[in-house]
């Protein structure tokens, strides 16, 4: 693991910036780069991952069963995540963090999302999607319908640790 402190941050140009790499071995898959830095002056963090060979830029996976729930996903921060079942994506943004994950945990992150929209939302009309499509996500999760992941990553640092992926 490689540790850089002192560095300048980009946000609060304060030499307070800590940049980190780990190395970590995902068993079935092999060698990827956990990167992160965080600002002890401004709070400013952002994490990453890397992969030792690039993978494909798109990625399909069907969750068929609840046994699927705990295949991994490696994202970068680039990665834009579809799930066409309930027409939702997570795009990249400027704040966008790179995670490793299972399936289980790329749903309730997108089951967060909803929430928040839903509990925000004030057009009535809007709230009622959104709790239907909670509804279809909850059926998701209790291995009643099948899912569908996209995952497209233009810098090919993103897989789902299975043999299924298309």
């Amino acid at each position: 693991m490689g540790v850089l402190e002192n560095q300048t941050c980009p946000f609060c140009f304060k030499k307070t910036l800590s940049l980190t790499e780990e190395e970590k071995d995902i068993s079935g898959f092999g060698i990827v780069y956990l990167l992160s830095m965080g600002c002890s002056s401004c709070n400013f963090s952002k994490t990453d991952v890397e992969l030792f060979e690039s993978s494909k830029k798109k990625l399909t996976f069907d969750v068929e069963s609840k046994k699927d729930f705990d295949i991994v996903i490696i994202k970068s921060s680039s990665a834009k995540i579809k799930i066409p079942t309930i027409r939702k994506s997570i795009k990249p943004s400027e704040n966008s963090s790179g995670c490793i994950t299972d399936v289980k945990g790329l749903i309730e992150e997108f089951e967060n999302i909803l929430i928040s929209e839903r509990d925000s939302c004030e057009d009535k009309k809007e709230k009622k999607s959104i709790k239907n499509t909670l509804k279809k996500l909850w059926k998701v999760k209790l291995g009643e319908i099948p899912l569908k992941i996209i995952i497209e990553d233009p810098s090919g640092n993103s897989v789902i640790v299975s043999d299924k992926v298309k």
